[in-house]
């Protein structure tokens, strides 16, 4: 019997009866799935994931070797934060600082040059201060002031981050009027106003987000709310010391000379402009209240009293004035309108205040006084220069 050939013939095919390393006819029959491409974008996430007690102005998504796509940041509600990414798409930033003692959740994605993506998530929460500062100001939602007006506000203790306390306290008026800050009484008072005198039944919004900015090392601020006023008619009044007279200009009226007693030689009036801050209908006035009184002291109570600046000088009431006004300056410093003891309201004095509006504009010349009214002496800032302030 003859050795088989290794070759068959089933159904008159000849078929291979032994396997051949390389296949059969050529074909390639391989299974193998190629790798996926690797984005070469690198995300970073700051604050990183599961960091606690990061400051609310660390949140920064960036990317490198690549362009960021999307961006999503929640607080634990859900509630979106709102932020861009940059016109080279290497960075994301909030549009304004997180909430202090929150949870938040970041997804970002990036892609490389090819378009190959890559994506990173973080989830932290923010610090809850230990220490806030008392952040109140001078006005009242819903008054009515005058152009003179100036918005100060006072802080519990100095702020060492002026520039961020700034930001977080904007004010804006309807008809676009620029306002400006500055810095008074070592850094514990902020006084707020535009150019010039406001204009007459602008409406002025006032905007306090000082809660999740720090103020100073480890100290944030303690509230975030909104106030609005409204400008009233304009009235100011100008002061002529060496004349004894005051002549009114208010919108709407005639030109008002109303004869006064201002500061005597030894006592004289501050010249410079000044501005309403308080209404009292009748005040209690001593000279131990007041630095570099000369000659006998005082403890009185004045009726219709205006107070014009800080270091005591108002516009009010004197029962004395009626006899001397438009004729003689016999005062300590104020200017003195004729009225009674007890405060006539239909006196002089009880008319003006009656018509005078906190914000409302005195100013006061020629008097003998050379020492200059400092901006911080009441709502003052008006006798510093804009450049200035």
């Amino acid at each position: 019997m003859k050795r088989a050939t290794g070759l068959l013939a089933v159904g008159g095919v000849l078929v291979l009866a032994g396997c051949s390393g390389g296949g059969t006819s050529g074909a390639d029959h391989s299974d193998a799935v190629a790798s996926p491409k690797v984005s070469t974008a690198r995300l970073a996430i700051e604050p990183k994931d599961g960091s606690q007690g990061a400051a609310p102005n660390a949140l920064k998504v960036s990317v490198a070797s690549g362009k960021l796509t999307s961006v999503a940041v929640t607080d634990k509600s859900g509630k979106p934060v709102d932020g861009t990414i940059s016109a080279d798409g290497a960075s994301w930033s909030p549009s304004a600082g997180l909430a202090v003692g929150a949870a938040y959740q970041v997804s970002a994605r990036a892609a490389d040059a090819d378009g190959v993506v890559t994506t990173a998530n973080s989830a932290f929460t923010t610090l809850t201060p230990e220490q806030t500062l008392k952040v109140s100001d001078n006005v009242d939602t819903g008054e009515k002031y005058g152009v003179g007006m100036i918005v100060s506000v006072r802080f519990g203790d100095q702020v060492k981050n002026r520039a961020e306390a700034q930001k977080a306290i904007t004010v804006e008026a309807t008809d676009g009027t620029v306002v400006k800050g500055h810095w008074f009484e070592d850094g514990t008072r902020l006084d707020l106003r535009p150019e010039n005198y406001w204009k007459p039944d602008t409406t002025v919004k006032v905007h306090f987000r000082t809660k999740n900015v720090e103020l100073s090392p480890g100290v944030y601020g303690d509230t975030d709310r909104d106030e609005q006023f409204t400008i009233g008619r304009s009235k100011v009044s100008a002061v002529d010391a060496s004349s004894h007279m005051m002549v009114v200009k208010e919108d709407g009226r005639s030109d008002q000379n109303v004869p006064i007693t201002a500061g005597a030689n030894d006592n004289p009036s501050w010249n410079g402009t000044m501005v309403i801050s308080a209404k009292s209908r009748m005040e209690h006035m001593a000279s131990s209240t007041v630095s570099d009184i000369k000659g006998p002291g005082y403890s009185v109570d004045e009726p219709h009293a205006l107070r014009l600046t800080n270091s005591g000088t108002y516009v009010h009431g004197n029962p004395k004035a009626g006899a001397v006004a438009g004729r003689e300056n016999i005062s300590h410093g104020c200017i003195g309108l004729p009225d009674s003891a007890q405060g006539d309201d239909g006196s002089t004095a009880g008319r003006f205040y009656a018509d005078s509006l906190i914000g409302d504009v005195v100013t006061v010349k020629n008097s003998v006084k050379t020492q200059a009214l400092n901006p911080d002496n009441g709502l003052s800032g008006w006798n510093m220069a804009w450049s200035k302030w």
